[in-house]
């Protein structure tokens, strides 16, 4: 065999084992967008990931999760396995004092029945898995214009009880401000006043991956519509377990709640 062939060939099957291409930062609370080749199978740790015809796919990582990831790729032309390591990462701490002490610990039976209800309801709006709708795959923009008052990953102290870390991005505007959609996508959640979150909004992005908005003043938009990146959702308020108006911007991949942030351009202007 010569040895021009005997290089091609080599070069071939190295192509065929060197791994998805990521873009994203390997820490807790990233969304990492993968492009695997057309008609892949895609495995993160074992478990199959909903990978596009096109090999397009997202993966994210909880605000806790640590240590060595194997993703893997089997496709007819060869199959690859290479290793996410996340990096440490550090959380501020909050402090958020003058709360209704109702909203800090509730203790009725009726309200927690409530509080499990809505939970349900929350968890079933996550469960919509479009494989081949790629909304995200164009980008965000920021939801509402305003100061960044809260961080994805800060363990909270509410009138001084410690409590669950914030898994959103808080934005501080006033009551009334309008919030766009950052991608396009369809509305899963429309609801206008839960316990916890007042009025919220759960947008699917396809893949499992979704934005949910809270303490929302008003909504507008119905579950099964779709909106495009910058269509109006509704407005920014201080509605259930809130201080002060703003929008609690949050995000999920499945059930791994990720950091919206690093998705965005660096300031909101």
């Amino acid at each position: 065999m010569r040895t021009g062939v005997l290089i091609s060939l080599l070069l071939l099957t190295l192509n065929a084992f060197a791994g998805i291409p990521l873009q994203g930062k390997a820490q807790p609370g990233a969304v990492l967008f993968g492009q695997a080749k057309a008609g892949s199978q895609v495995l993160l740790s074992g478990k199959a990931v909903l990978v596009a015809a096109n090999g397009s796919f997202v993966i994210g990582f909880g605000r806790d999760a640590k240590g060595i990831f194997t993703l893997e790729e089997n496709h007819p032309e060869g199959n690859s396995s290479q290793q996410i390591e996340l990096q440490p990462r550090e959380y501020k701490l909050e402090k958020i004092d003058g709360l209704p002490p109702s909203k800090v610990s509730p203790q009725k039976p009726e309200v927690l029945a409530r509080i499990k209800r809505e939970g349900a309801q929350v968890a079933s709006a996550r469960t919509r898995r479009d494989a081949e709708r790629l909304d995200y795959a164009h980008g965000f923009i920021w939801p509402v214009k305003g100061r960044l008052s809260g961080f994805y990953g800060s363990q909270r102290i509410l009138n001084g009880v410690p409590k669950r870390p914030h898994y959103g991005l808080d934005i501080a505007a006033s009551t009334g401000t309008a919030i766009i959609a950052p991608a396009a996508g369809i509305i899963t959640l429309a609801a206008d006043d839960l316990y916890y979150s007042g009025g919220t909004i759960i947008l699917d992005h396809g893949q499992g991956f979704s934005s949910t908005f809270l303490h929302m003043s008003k909504v507008e938009v119905e579950v099964g519509q779709r909106v495009e990146q910058g269509d109006k959702l509704g407005k920014v308020g201080a509605t259930g377990r809130a201080s002060g108006p703003h929008l609690d911007w949050r995000m999920n991949w499945l059930d791994q709640r990720v950091d919206p942030q690093p998705l965005l351009p660096p300031v909101a202007e």
